[in-house]
């Protein structure tokens, strides 16, 4: 199943996925270059509309950006593997199945805004510690004074409004109820990283078919 973000049914799942995922990858291509910059990074996700991190200043992504602000950031998960026997269905032999993956992947694109003002780099950061570091612990963030105003001049923020989203949830949807149900039991059967997870996707999928 694609799903573009004017495909308003679909919006709710995209946005839960990316608030349940903070580390993607940050694509950035800049002009006329053979092949764009990828950035594993952390990021956070405003719920809407909006996706925000910060990076060093020395990372080639800066000028593929003053080139070009639009970019892409890339997240997925619940990804298994689905063997021959498991995708077969009568009469076809098990050892003729053929094989496929479930997963869920979002691709937000963003028209991205480079932050360097202490003021706002301040607040990007004092968001991030709440979302990642909950439990506190840490000192304030605060331009002017303290361990973080040394700091903020070694990184750089970025702000991207999303503009569109390529989201694709592979959990079996074009076939039977059946199909998935006995799917959904050798998830649980064979009990591989990340099996749980697709057969939660799945499973979620057929109460609501």
């Amino acid at each position: 199943m694609l799903i573009r973000r004017h495909d308003a049914a679909r919006d709710e799942e995209w946005r839960a996925f990316l608030a349940a995922h903070d580390f993607g990858e940050l694509i950035a291509s800049g002009r006329d270059h053979e092949v764009p910059v990828v950035v594993p990074t952390h990021f956070i996700f405003d719920g809407a509309m909006e996706i925000t991190l910060h990076l060093a200043r020395p990372n080639p992504v800066w000028e593929r950006l003053r080139e070009n602000p639009v970019g892409i950031v890339s997240a997925f998960d619940a990804y298994t593997y689905i063997p021959t026997g498991w995708n077969a269905d009568p009469p076809v032999p098990p050892e003729e199945g053929v094989p496929t993956s479930y997963y869920a992947a979002v691709q937000a694109t963003c028209r991205f805004e480079i932050v360097d003002s202490p003021d706002l780099l301040a607040d990007i950061l004092t968001r991030q510690l709440a979302h990642f570091q909950r439990e506190g612990g840490h000192a304030r963030v605060d331009p002017k004074e303290g361990r973080y105003a040394s700091l903020l001049p070694g990184i750089r923020g970025l702000r991207g409004q999303i503009i569109d989203v390529h989201a694709k949830f592979k959990f079996g949807g074009n076939k039977s109820r059946e199909h998935r149900e006995r799917i959904a039991e050798q998830l649980d059967a064979r009990g591989a990283p990340r099996d749980a997870d697709a057969r939660a996707h799945l499973l979620r999928r057929l109460s609501s078919s």
